[in-house]
């Protein structure tokens, strides 16, 4: 399973939402903290004008992104008056923004040491420690805000991880889902900690718990399939598929493990059931069936007596977006020699790919052996604009045009490629001797005769 990257996972994106809300609703701590209403007895008043003034000044400048001026006037409130935690936590925030996060560290400890019961300060000085991989002080100020909110403890899980303390990330994440229920996220962090540890005997001891709490759950048995497949378990692997059978009769997900299992035992009718469940299911993504389908080509290959089951289940695939299955299909029919059914195959496969080279060469090479020269002519053309320095292109075009009559478009096309061959005899001596038709069929015999020469002579040489 893909993890996402866990080091800048934290609800700390910078949260964009602080940007905002520090010019909402700090103020609204500024005021608690300081009334601007209140004219004092003595010759302050000034102080606190000024002070007031600087700070909004910095709000301003700090919401049209100008951080450094609003730097420079919150560094005058501290001049005016360094008692204000909200000032040094703007402070923080702005340096954040110039990602100047060492002086970010600095002036929101100041903040945080002066009200060490804001969430809003702990939680910026904790962004910082990530955006500074220091996971050391980031593992002790999240220990902090979980207090405020115990969904911090899945950050406190992944910091635990990064600071290689396994057991306690485990721990807290089996807090979290006792809590909360399982999460797809907690999940992806459990997995990785597995993969770095390597204890794939604790991370199956966790999978097989899961189907005894969520006997519901088809992930449960599916992931659990796929850990014993992956240690070369089928034994288990078969075993627990069986199960989420039983559980699950109609469930489409776990045949994609079971017709393996069904090969493996020789049981071939199940095998062939549990194929049809795969390619006909909505469920499966095409890649996963194209997978499926592969093999079910390759088992008709050594069983034709099954062919009528595998072209059953060609008017189900019409749901591939990527059109592999129907190339799979293109080549089974190759090589069962249906040449007519294999290009109707490809061509499908085409019109969901339509820059598949590999796709592109079996439909013109299919197109001259049925002799479609039209079409092996026009189809040609047009791929040489999607694939200019591809020989074989020009080699059809060529062989097409001579069979049209067409010589000089012929030789045109086939002067052109030749210079394309690199380290291939007998494509080149195809280009020659196409020449020489070509040559012939526009009555320059000398030309003909001379290119006819060039291809015995890299024959001979061979």
């Amino acid at each position: 399973m893909e993890v996402p990257e866990q080091n800048k996972f934290v609800k700390y994106n910078i949260k964009i939402v602080l940007v905002f809300l520090g010019i909402i609703i700090m103020p609204k701590f500024f005021y608690a903290q300081v009334d601007f209403n209140k004219r004092p007895d003595d010759d302050l008043g000034n102080v606190e004008d000024k002070f007031q003034e600087s700070f909004f000044e910095a709000l301003k400048q700090s919401g049209i992104e100008n951080y450094d001026r609003a730097i420079k006037a919150l560094n005058k409130c501290v001049e005016l008056n360094d008692s204000e935690a909200v000032v040094y936590y703007e402070l923080g925030k702005n340096y954040v923004m110039l990602k100047n996060f060492g002086k970010a560290e600095e002036v929101l400890k100041k903040a945080v040491a002066k009200d060490e019961k804001n969430e809003w300060y702990l939680d910026v000085l904790y962004g910082v420690y990530v955006q500074m991989d220091d996971y050391d002080n980031a593992l002790k100020t999240v220990k902090k805000l979980i207090q405020f909110h115990s969904d911090y403890k899945q950050d406190l899980a992944s910091l635990y991880f990064e600071n290689k303390k396994f057991r306690l990330a485990l721990k807290t994440l089996d807090e979290l889902d006792e809590e909360y229920g399982i999460s797809k996220d907690r999940d992806a962090i459990r997995n990785t900690i597995y993969n770095a540890t390597g204890d794939d005997k604790e991370r199956i001891e966790y999978l097989e718990e899961r189907i005894t709490i969520q006997p519901n759950n088809e992930s449960n048995y599916l992931n659990l399939i796929y850990r014993y497949s992956e240690r070369k378990d089928k034994k288990r692997a078969f075993e627990v598929a069986k199960k989420l059978l039983a559980q699950k009769p109609k469930s489409q997900l776990v045949h994609l493990a079971l017709y393996k299992f069904y090969l493996d035992q020789g049981e071939e009718e199940k095998a062939i059931s549990s194929m049809k469940v795969v390619v006909k299911s909505a469920a499966i993504k095409p890649d996963a069936k194209a997978m499926v389908l592969n093999d079910f080509v390759n088992f008709v290959r050594d069983n034709p007596q099954y062919e009528d089951d595998l072209l059953e289940v060609t008017t189900n695939i019409s749901n591939d977006e990527t059109g592999k299955s129907h190339a799979e299909l293109g080549n089974f029919y190759l090589q069962k020699k249906n040449k007519s059914k294999a290009l109707e195959q490809f061509n499908l496969a085409l019109a969901k790919d339509a820059t598949n080279f590999n796709i592109i060469k079996k439909v013109l090479l299919i197109q001259i052996d049925l002799d479609m020269f039209k079409e092996a002519e026009s189809f040609s053309s047009e791929n040489l604009e999607l694939y200019p320095s591809q020989p074989i292109l020009y080699l059809a075009n060529g062989v097409a045009n001579n069979n049209l009559n067409q010589p000089k478009k012929a030789i045109e096309s086939l002067e052109t490629g030749v210079d394309y061959i690199i380290d291939d005899v007998i494509m080149e001596v195809d280009f020659y001797r196409q020449l020489s038709i070509a040559y012939k069929l526009n009555n320059n015999i000398t030309k003909s005769n001379a290119f006819s020469k060039k291809a015995e002579d890299l024959l001979n040489k061979e």
